[in-house]
């Protein structure tokens, strides 16, 4: 079976998958309505659930380094206590002040008070999917650290191991089924480094700027199916290809959900299996009558090509031997019965084919409508994403706020304006400032703390200087110290004393002298502040605050640039349910165009209706061929100049009906028989299959662990390193 066919065969299983999901929801609303109480809407109304996602942070290859888990208890009944059980370490409420008590069966029991409880942990246990990412340039293994700043053809795989499985027994065999994950890949390229970018599965987009790459994969779904037909491929990698110059990568993302199975219902399956395997039987048994009546009108027209040459030839002997065309009109009579009979199967292959094409058509319908349902999944993928947005957000603030940096809140649309003015506020220029602003007021405080001492001395030297021109004025040619010394030995009179004391105190208390003293005070301070700047103390101090500064500097500009990356992969999960959204109106257009294949159908059925009434009609002119035989004679010559022309339409006639026998011989082997042999014949099997799965699906709603009465769900988004 051609590979093209793979899409087909995933649209049947989609298509039946959501058959049996409206299915189940009739059954549900029919339940309710006939129920006539309020019982069960009052259960689902206090039930809770519980949501999780699991974030993984990894390395360049894949390899986990930390998980962290964040959980969210809806309590709809505003119940005062919630038992929640948990398998994760480091718990703490993210936002409210709700407390919790833990037991020995890892039981938390929240103090709610009627509230929803969100929190957080972190947890060592394995995860149900393994991501391995591996590198190539220009086809040659090579790891991510040796990659950065390479340049040439670079191949990104990622690679998916399911490890999630149950075993179950499925058609009477005990079988392995697993949690049926779909993993969804995204990265950003610049384009001034990237160029060519291709995905396996999946789709690129192009801004002008930067192309975003996404692609999916299903491991472990193909073995779960366990579908007969070797061609037949379910992607359990992705693989990225681009022409790289200076490589460098920012961080990628990967959302692992089970989401698509976990609302299917497969519990009124069996009469539409039986519907649906009788209608891929008599599509194969019309396409083989269709095929059957074109091979035998394909052959009776090559006979008769065959004989148009003879004609030509023998028309001049055809007088002669038109006593035997009696004979000749028999076996001419019998062919005409094959011809007639060919006919009848030509019209029950088209009526085959009509209702085929009826069925087809009903196909359409419904994957448009299982289109329409994975359209409103992408609300849900925005919501989550959007999320994620918010919690690194919010991680972000805690880490600003830790580094005693003040900041407006950050948002998705003011996070880069305000991350961009904290790193103009940590620039060289405004760093070293600061610092040395912070020096110079621990160094100014210091020195004024001794502003009375330093004033004393500066009084003392001024007095000194006061009291020698005292002593000079009184005609004592002699220092101030030499004046005490004299004054202790009683070499000057005590009238001289006074004298000399008394002018010296009223000078002191002068106003000139106390100014004198002041801008001294002022200029010894301002002196030995500017002395202190100059030391190695100081200016060790100011270079630490600087590399202090500048390592903060550079948190924020790796966080910015982090946050830059998710905003990216952000827009690109907006732009792949945008592209859900498209093939949905495409998927309505392909409706329309199955009701004109429909109505063609039908034309195509009248036609053969009338082609069976000529056939008839033939046969029934055959019989009197034989006694208009004598007068054919007479016509032998208009016979001969019309014989050309008659040769080629007959010619033109055989070689549409080969055309007609070969198109079909192909539309069963690639088509029908394709379709058949990709179930294997055995459409019942198959959906005992999607059954399990389902199940397997619904039963795997938490990771770190959840109380039995509470339903929930569980997302994993992997994050790993950038490469630069």
């Amino acid at each position: 079976m051609n590979k093209r066919l793979m899409p087909k065969v995933i649209s049947l299983i989609l298509s039946l998958i959501i058959v049996f999901s409206i299915t189940a929801v009739t059954a549900y609303t029919a339940g309710a309505e006939s129920s006539g109480s309020n019982t069960s809407e009052k259960s689902e109304v206090n039930s809770t659930s519980k949501d999780e996602t699991v974030y993984v942070i990894a390395d360049a290859e894949g390899n986990p380094n930390k998980v962290i888990v964040s959980d969210w208890i809806k309590n709809p009944g505003k119940l005062d206590k919630l038992a929640d059980k948990t398998e994760l370490k480091d718990i703490k409420n993210v936002k409210g002040d709700e407390k919790y008590t833990l037991n020995g069966d890892n039981m938390c029991i929240w103090d709610a008070k009627g509230n929803d409880i969100y929190y957080q942990g972190t947890s060592e246990k394995d995860l149900p999917v393994d991501v391995k990412v591996s590198y190539r340039l220009d086809g040659k293994e090579i790891s991510p650290k040796e990659l950065a700043g390479k340049s040439g053809r670079v191949s990104i795989r990622f690679d998916y191991t399911n490890k999630q499985y149950e075993e179950v027994i499925v058609n009477g065999k005990k079988t392995k089924i697993y949690v049926p994950f779909v993993m969804l890949s995204g990265m950003i390229f610049e384009n001034e480094s990237f160029k060519n970018v291709e995905v396996n599965n999946g789709k690129v987009v192009n801004d002008g700027n930067r192309t975003i790459a996404a692609g999916f994969a299903t491991p472990g779904l193909e073995e779960s199916l366990d579908l007969k037909t070797d061609e037949i491929e379910f992607p359990n990698y992705v693989e990225i290809k681009a022409d790289a110059e200076n490589f460098k990568l920012p961080a990628t993302m990967t959302l692992a959900t089970n989401d698509v199975f976990n609302d299917v219902d497969f519990s009124k399956a069996d009469e539409k299996i039986d519907s649906l395997d009788k209608k891929l039987k008599k599509l194969t048994d019309a396409t083989d009558k269709l095929i059957d009546g074109s091979s035998k009108l394909y052959k009776g027209l090559s006979t008769l090509l065959s004989k148009s040459d003879t004609l030509i030839s023998g028309v001049k002997s055809l007088v002669k031997g038109a006593k035997q065309l009696s004979g000749g009109a028999d076996k001419l009579d019998k062919g005409a019965g094959k011809l007639k009979k060919g006919t009848k199967s030509l019209d029950n292959g088209a009526k085959s084919l009509k209702m085929g094409i009826s069925t087809l058509q009903n196909g359409v319908v419904t994957l448009a409508s299982g289109l329409g349902t994975l359209s409103t999944k992408g609300t849900e993928l925005n919501s989550g994403a959007k999320q994620v947005f918010n919690s690194l957000l919010s991680a972000a603030d805690s880490s600003i706020a830790a580094a005693g940096i003040k900041a407006e809140k950050l948002t998705i649309d003011n996070y880069a304006k305000v991350l961009s003015e904290i790193e103009d506020s940590l620039s060289d220029d405004a760093l070293y400032k600061k610092a040395y602003n912070t020096a110079l007021e621990a160094v100014t405080t210091s020195v004024k703390s001794q502003e009375s001492m330093i004033k004393a001395q500066v009084e003392a030297a001024v007095k000194q200087q006061v009291t020698e021109g005292v002593i000079k004025q009184a005609g004592l040619d002699m220092t101030a110290e030499q004046y005490a010394q004299a004054v202790e030995q009683g070499k000057i009179n005590s009238d001289v004393q006074s004298q000399i004391a008394a002018s010296v105190e009223q000078q002191m208390k002068s106003d000139s002298i106390e100014n004198t003293i002041s801008s001294k005070t002022e200029e010894k301070i301002q002196s030995l502040i500017d002395e202190n700047m100059k030391s190695d103390t100081v200016a060790n101090q100011i270079k630490e605050g600087v590399d202090k500064g500048k390592a903060g500097a550079s948190s924020i500009t790796a966080l910015k640039n982090q946050l830059n990356s998710y905003n990216t992969f952000y827009n690109g999960v907006k732009a792949y349910t945008s592209g859900v959204d498209s093939a949905k109106n495409g998927a309505a257009q392909l409706s329309a165009g199955s009701s004109a294949l429909a109505k063609g159908a039908g034309t195509l059925k009248s036609g053969t209706k009338t082609l069976k009434k000529g056939a008839s009609d033939l046969k029934k002119g055959t019989k009197s061929l034989s006694g208009g035989a004598r007068k054919l004679v007479s016509g032998v010559k208009k016979l001969s100049d019309g014989s050309k022309a008659l040769v080629s339409g007959v010619k033109q006639l055989n070689d549409g009906s080969l055309a007609l026998n070969s198109g079909l011989k192909t539309y069963k082997e690639q088509g029908v028989n394709a379709l058949v042999d990709a179930v294997d014949g055995d459409v019942k099997g198959l959906v005992n299959r999607l059954k399990a799965i389902s199940k397997v699906s619904s039963r795997y709603k938490n990771f770190s662990g959840i109380s039995d009465d509470m339903d929930g769900k569980v997302d994993f988004i992997y994050k790993t390193d950038s490469i630069e």
